[in-house]
């Protein structure tokens, strides 16, 4: 009897090793809300890190040291004091580069148009086929998200079947009021994002995203020059992107990502390699411009 009760208990526990694919850590800020008694925030925390982080979102096993680290910073600015809550969220996720103990962000984003119903105790409740909620909806749009950039950066075009579930995500939310799953909520929102990852106009962003990690970042800790040289072959395809066209998100989340990588990796490259990816990057991302500019120093 004994022995059946371990063995159970062993297969429970690696079920639930298997069942992870996200490492997530989760905040829940609400410096902005003034009550005495903010449990309410606090089981709201627990909930979404139970969410993401004890569901299976890949399908693929992931061993436990190969969960995707990520953050999810969840900063409340209303609630009526029963379930109804207003704020903004803070997403970012990287991944390991090869032969370092250096991570490399994949996703840093803000989005501001949050809304959801929770109450204490809740379940969150989540299903593909249907639009549940807005909140389990928002962070099972994000987990895919982050799963499928990580999928592109090991292997062309992996994440695909991520980023068209959370196409799915997005066609489902259509049926609420919230906002953000719409075209017309703005240019830089969750149906953007979704669009772009799916449209073959910001593929070759997508393959950049690929050889620059694989062939370019996970060369460098046995060499730095070749692992550059690598990335300065795939320079030109960032040229191809068309940042003018309405609803074109992905470009500014790549830069908004990688702009600080972009300038460290160029700032020990020699005189006229650092001058050329500067100008080239001026040229490509204004917005970030004082932090190019530091390497014509």
């Amino acid at each position: 009897m004994k022995k059946l009760l371990l063995c159970t208990l062993l297969m429970f526990l690696c079920c639930r090793t298997v069942a992870q694919d996200l490492n997530a850590r989760i905040q829940v800020l609400s410096p902005k809300i003034q009550v005495a008694n903010k449990r309410v925030f606090q089981t709201l925390e627990t909930a979404m890190k139970d969410f993401l982080n004890g569901r299976k979102w890949s399908a693929d096993p992931i061993l436990p040291q190969e969960r995707i680290d990520c953050n999810f910073v969840l900063n409340i600015t209303n609630w009526d004091g029963s379930s109804n809550f207003t704020g903004e969220l803070q997403v970012q996720s990287s991944r390991p580069v090869y032969g370092t103990s250096y991570t490399s962000t994949l996703l840093n984003l803000n989005d501001k148009d949050i809304s959801f119903s929770y109450t204490e105790g809740q379940t969150i409740d989540y299903t593909d086929q249907n639009f549940q909620g807005n909140l389990s909806s928002i962070m099972a749009f994000y987990a895919n998200i982050i799963i499928g950039l990580d999928y592109d950066t090991f292997s062309k075009f992996g994440g695909t079947p991520y980023f068209l579930a959370a196409q799915t995500i997005v066609t489902n939310a259509q049926t609420s009021s919230y906002g953000g799953w719409k075209a017309f909520d703005g240019n830089v929102n969750r149906y953007w994002l979704s669009e772009n990852l799916n449209n073959k106009l910001y593929n070759p962003l997508r393959s950049f995203l690929y050889d620059y990690h694989r062939n370019g970042l996970d060369l460098m800790a046995d060499n730095v020059s070749k692992g550059r040289k690598a990335i300065d072959a795939l320079l030109p395809l960032l040229q191809q992107i068309d940042r003018q066209r309405v609803g074109a998100m992905l470009p500014l989340i790549f830069y908004t990502a990688k702009s600080d990588e972009l300038v460290s990796i160029y700032s020990k490259a020699d005189n006229q390699e650092r001058l050329t990816a500067m100008n080239l990057f001026l040229k490509l991302d204004p917005a970030n411009g004082n932090k190019y500019q530091t390497l014509q120093k």
